[in-house]
């Protein structure tokens, strides 16, 4: 028998040198409310699922960072077209690394936050 979850990830984190600045690149960039929690080892900045019971979480957290695009990564949703969000990135301090690349569910780019972890930023055909 093997292993069949509803989802693969359950939740991700990201590892920042500097939490505060972190928010304001990650909040510039795709529009959402990031919210702090502070109940656990440590501070963490939260995007928040549509649905907290059935979506996938993302944190940010102060960590010590994969730099240059190493690591793993993770791909976001965010607010307005995937130019615009190319342009957000770069004036949030970020480097976009690729072009826009198409796939059959949609669009999406390659990215870097100021910190240097990888991100992509994701458009379905159906947005």
């Amino acid at each position: 028998m093997s292993f069949q979850p509803k989802d693969f990830l359950v939740w991700g984190e990201v590892p920042v040198s500097d939490l505060d600045k972190a928010i304001a690149f990650y909040s510039r960039v795709t529009g959402a409310e990031l919210t702090m929690d502070e109940s656990g080892p440590n501070p963490v900045a939260m995007f928040q699922p549509k649905d907290p019971k059935t979506g996938i979480a993302l944190h940010l957290y102060p960590g010590t960072p994969a730099s240059d695009g190493r690591g793993p990564t993770l791909h976001l949703a965010a607010e307005g077209t995937l130019a615009e969000v190319m342009d957000r990135v770069f004036q949030a301090g970020g480097r976009v690394t690729s072009e826009i690349i198409e796939i059959p569910p949609g669009r999406f780019f390659y990215a870097t936050d100021p910190d240097g972890n990888s991100l992509g930023f994701f458009k379905a055909n159906s947005d």
